[in-house]
C-alpha cells in the first residue's frame, strides 16, 4: 500500500475536469487520479497530459454505475488506504432548445448530476483521510432554479436541518412531477439542470454537517462551488471562461491548507463564500 497522497477528479477526460487534473498535477503534492466513464477517452487524456510532462494516473469510473464506483473504492482502499482530495466534477446537461421531453431530461440529468454524485460520496467519503478536502462542482444555475421554485420548496431546500433522505425525496419528486406533467403546479421550474444542481449544493451542506458531527476531529473540509460559465462541449463557445479559468475555484478548495478551518459546508464562487439565499453574479 502506497503512503503517497492522492487526489481524484471525476468526469475528467475533457473540459473543466481535465483542466482541474492538469492544475492538480502541477500543484498537488502526491498522485492525481483522472477518472472517466469511457476508458479509451480517459487514457487518451492521460497521454495528453503525459506529453506535457505531467504524471496523472487513470481509473475508469461511471458515476451512474454502483459497481463501477465500488470497484474504484476498493482500488483506493487497497492501493492508497484512502483518499486525500475528491473533486466531484462529473455531470451532464441538455443544450438549450433540445427537443428531448422534459421528463426524460429530468430523469437522465438527475441520475448523473445528483444521484451519481451522491453515490460517489456515499462510497468514498468514508475513505477521506484526516484533513482531506472534498469539492462538489455545482452551478450558479442552481441558484437561478432555486429562485424560481415556490416559496414552500425554497424553504425546504434552504433548510439548515433538511436530511439527506428528505433531499433525495424532493429530487425524486421533481422527476416524477415532470413525468406526470405537474412540475410547474408543484412549484418547480422547467430548468432540469438547475434543479439537479440545487440538489448538489444542498447535499454538500448536509454532507459537511455530517462530517462535522461524526468526524469533527479529522478537520475535513467539504464545499460546493460554482466554477463560472465555462466554455465546454456542454455550454458552448460563448461562455465567459476558459476551462483553466473555471478550474481556479475548484482547485483552490481542493488545495486548502492543512491548517485551514474553512470554508466548510459552503457554496463558493470566485474563491469567495456566496450566500445560499442569493444568486452569484455569473451562472454556469
Amino acid at each position: 500500500m502506497s503512503s503517497t497522497r492522492l487526489a481524484l477528479v471525476t468526469g475528467a477526460n475533457k473540459g473543466l475536469g481535465f483542466a482541474i487534473v492538469r492544475d492538480l498535477c502541477q500543484q498537488f503534492q502526491g498522485d492525481v487520479l483522472l477518472t472517466a466513464r469511457d476508458e479509451a477517452r480517459g487514457r487518451a487524456a492521460v497521454q495528453q497530459l503525459q506529453a506535457e510532462g505531467l504524471k496523472p494516473r487513470f481509473h475508469q469510473l461511471d458515476i451512474t454505475d454502483l459497481q463501477s464506483i465500488r470497484a474504484l473504492r476498493d482500488f483506493l482502499s487497497k492501493e492508497y488506504g484512502g483518499l486525500d482530495v475528491l473533486v466531484n466534477n462529473a455531470g451532464i446537461g441538455f443544450k438549450t432548445g433540445d427537443p428531448t421531453p422534459i421528463a426524460i431530461q429530468a430523469e437522465v440529468t438527475m441520475k448523473t448530476n445528483f444521484l451519481g454524485t451522491r453515490d460517489v460520496c456515499t462510497e468514498l467519503l468514508p475513505l477521506i483521510k484526516s484533513r482531506g478536502r472534498v469539492v462538489n462542482v455545482s452551478s450558479g444555475m442552481g441558484f437561478k432554479a432555486l429562485e424560481s421554485c415556490s416559496p414552500e420548496l425554497q424553504q425546504k431546500l434552504r433548510s439548515e436541518t433538511i436530511t439527506e433522505e428528505e433531499l433525495v425525496g424532493l429530487m425524486n419528486k421533481f422527476v416524477e412531477d415532470t413525468k406526470n406533467g405537474v412540475h410547474r403546479k408543484e412549484g418547480w421550474p422547467d430548468h432540469t439542470y438547475g434543479v439537479t444542481k440545487i440538489g448538489v449544493t444542498a447535499l454538500s451542506r448536509i454532507q459537511a454537517r455530517k462530517l462535522s458531527e461524526q468526524r469533527g476531529g479529522d478537520k475535513i473540509l467539504l464545499n460546493a462551488c460554482c466554477p463560472g460559465w465555462v466554455r465546454t462541449d456542454m455550454t458552448g463557445p460563448k461562455a465567459h471562461k476558459s476551462p483553466k479559468e473555471g478550474a481556479e475555484t475548484p482547485v483552490y478548495l481542493a488545495l486548502l491548507p492543512s491548517d485551514a478551518e474553512g470554508p466548510h459546508g459552503q457554496y463558493v464562487h470566485e474563491k469567495k463564500v456566496a450566500k445560499w439565499q442569493f444568486m452569484p453574479q455569473f451562472y454556469a
